[in-house]
């Protein structure tokens, strides 16, 4: 990509680091009033890139939900939800432009119990291998495509069962040396060094497609504790969410079910609860006769709805579809209010071009799916927290030189060169927040596009290495040894 970077001077780059805190520019998984009350379903992040690392190309799509999931609890854990809805979408074609979803993928789970009769919820002795005698809550789920281009045509890919929750002793081949007194074992580059619960419970599901499901370390880094505490920054800031786990949804889809590779898809993902009647008739044979799904919460890119969308409409926006996007939320990426603080206090005004017209920050967020260049070679991974240079994995993505070549667009007009990560696509590891505050402080829709920064909230890694293999994402934190920053 070519840039043309504008120095700016340190005292403004400090400035334009606390303004962007004191925007809230940061993903604290916390999007929307209502749906903070409502954790199971409250989406933490979505994750879309292109994998090669087993021959074929391979859309790898991942859903996380509870924030701040708090490693080591008891006598009840975290689960998925039997209740909600999980489903990750995929727009191809036309529907990529219109922001309707042409595939959509479900997760639904079932909880069962083999003594109900004890205060012992989740274990009962040390687990041995997943769904072993001594994991007392099992969890399994199955994973059903829906293809919209079919009459919503449903087919029941395959199931799979949900490792238990990192609690420490009961679970020692989470955690170094096989041992329940250790913290969680780094990221691996090999899948036959993955811990034995995660490998336990990959699932190939057949015809190409791959899942997991199961608890994982939360991977965004942020500082978001500083942002909320009255702005006030750290030198070198804190990862807020260091030590802290979520629960993750993980596919690998072949890329003949989305019609080959010549193509950039949208991914975006929701999760929905059945509707309950006020009134029921005493007489119906179905209590559940009116209970059709209504969606509750809806994550795409990262940083939208928290970062650019206005309290007023930050509910609704969990409510409705991308197809909407253009006429409910647009302004809010044209026009972006961060980008217009950003002008103000730290160019003294002199910027404006910068504050209206964002036709590129649109091209992002609107509709608002992670869109992704299936024309690429594999995405680059990191094996570390961040930076890793023995795959050539960048946190800042284009704006730190990482980038992939395409056989199909050539928006910079530099031979097809594009973001090696989010925005095209998103990778465990991306540094959303530095990214999207650089794009906004840049002029992404001249030619060469001008560039400012990069600029960031001093977290540059995430507290846990990832895993260059399936599913990549950090092992759960120990709840028997771990700590926040």
């Amino acid at each position: 990509m070519t840039r043309i970077v504008r120095s700016v001077r340190a005292g403004a780059a400090i400035a334009l680091m606390a303004l962007v805190s004191s925007s809230a520019f940061a993903s604290s998984h916390m999007d929307a009033p209502l749906i903070t009350r409502d954790p199971s379903a409250n989406t933490t992040d979505v994750y879309a890139f292109v994998d090669q690392d087993k021959g074929p190309k391979e859309l790898v799509v991942a859903l996380g939900v509870y924030p701040f999931e708090e490693p080591g609890i008891g006598p009840n854990k975290y689960n998925f939800d039997d209740n909600v809805l999980y489903q990750i979408h995929v727009a191809t074609g036309k529907d990529l432009t219109e922001g309707r979803a042409s595939l959509s993928y479900q997760f639904r789970f079932k909880t069962t119990f083999k003594n109900k009769n004890t205060i012992l919820q989740s274990f009962l002795g040390v687990i041995d291998h997943v769904g072993d005698p001594n994991q007392n809550l099992v969890q399994t789920y199955t994973v059903t495509k829906v293809d919209h281009r079919r009459g919503d045509e449903e087919t029941v890919l395959g199931s799979g069962i949900v490792p238990p929750n990192n609690e420490g002793l009961a679970t020692p081949f989470y955690n170094q040396n096989d041992d329940g007194e250790m913290p969680a074992k780094g990221g691996v580059r090999n899948a036959t060094d993955l811990d034995r619960y995660t490998k336990e419970a990959i699932a190939d599901l057949g015809n190409g497609y791959v899942a997991f499901a199961g608890q994982r370390d939360d991977g965004f880094y942020a500082d978001i504790l500083s942002i909320f505490d009255l702005f006030s920054l750290r030198n070198p800031g804190k990862d807020s969410q260091g030590g802290f786990n979520i629960h993750l949804m993980e596919l690998a889809i072949p890329l003949n079910e989305l019609g080959g590779d010549q193509q950039v898809v949208g991914v975006y993902a929701t999760t929905s609860r059945r509707r309950v009647p006020v009134l029921r008739d005493e007489n119906a044979e179905d209590d559940n006769e009116s209970g059709s799904w209504v969606q509750v919460g809806r994550q795409g890119n990262p940083l939208f709805n928290e970062g650019l969308v206005a309290i007023v409409d930050k509910d609704e926006y969990s409510r409705t579809s991308p197809t909407r996007d253009r006429e409910l939320f647009a302004k809010y990426a044209l026009n972006p209010e961060l980008a217009a603080l950003i002008n103000a206090k730290v160019f003294k005004g002199a910027l404006p071009s910068i504050t209206t017209g964002r036709t590129d920050i649109a091209g992002i967020f609107i509709p608002d799916l992670i869109k992704v260049d299936l024309s690429t070679p594999g995405a680059r991974l990191t094996g570390t927290g961040g930076d890793d240079p023995t795959t050539g994995f960048m946190r800042l993505s284009i704006f730190g030189g990482d980038v992939l070549q395409s056989a199909i667009q050539d928006p910079f007009h530099n031979g097809g060169l594009i973001p090696g990560g989010w925005p095209n696509g998103r990778r465990f590891g991306d540094d959303v927040t530095d990214i999207a505050v650089t794009a906004l402080a840049s002029d992404l829709r001249v030619l060469p596009p001008v560039i400012r920064g990069p600029f960031g909230d001093g977290v540059d890694a995430n507290d846990m290495n990832y895993s260059t293999v399936f599913p990549y994402e950090s092992t759960p934190q120990n709840g028997r040894n771990h700590h926040h920053p």
